[in-house]
């Protein structure tokens, strides 16, 4: 499957932004799709996990109450969508992907094998 980020830009603190993560070559049936995000001079980090088959969510505590993973599967598209957005959410966001409904209490960018080119989000203070 091949995955095509979307949707960064810059914005002020405060506003919200969608994210769009796009299949093509195959749906994202049976899929889970991530967002993981890095920042400069800093490691990937997880951001937001969807279980597509389920429709189960996990959230970073980082983003908790601010930030939802959705799923539209007409599009076979993830979306992620943030509201609140502070500058410490600068960074670059990739949307992975890897086959099986999967769970992994502390997630790592390497338990995914598929990958997007990322999209950056910059906010301004």
């Amino acid at each position: 499957v091949q995955l095509q980020a979307s949707g960064g830009g810059l914005v002020q603190a405060g506003d919200s932004l969608r994210l769009s993560c796009a299949a093509s070559g195959r749906t994202f049936n049976a899929y889970t799709v991530v967002w993981f995000r890095q920042a400069p001079g800093k490691e990937r980090e997880f951001v937001a996990a969807i279980r597509w088959n389920v429709a189960t969510t996990d959230l970073a505590d980082s983003v908790k109450g601010r930030f939802s993973i959705s799923r539209d599967t007409a599009k076979n598209t993830v979306y992620l969508q943030m509201n609140g957005l502070k500058p410490e959410d600068t960074a670059v966001y990739y949307c992975g992907a890897r086959i099986g409904q999967y769970y992994n209490s502390k997630p790592r960018s390497s338990d995914y094998s598929y990958w997007g080119q990322g999209t950056l989000v910059t906010v301004s203070s």
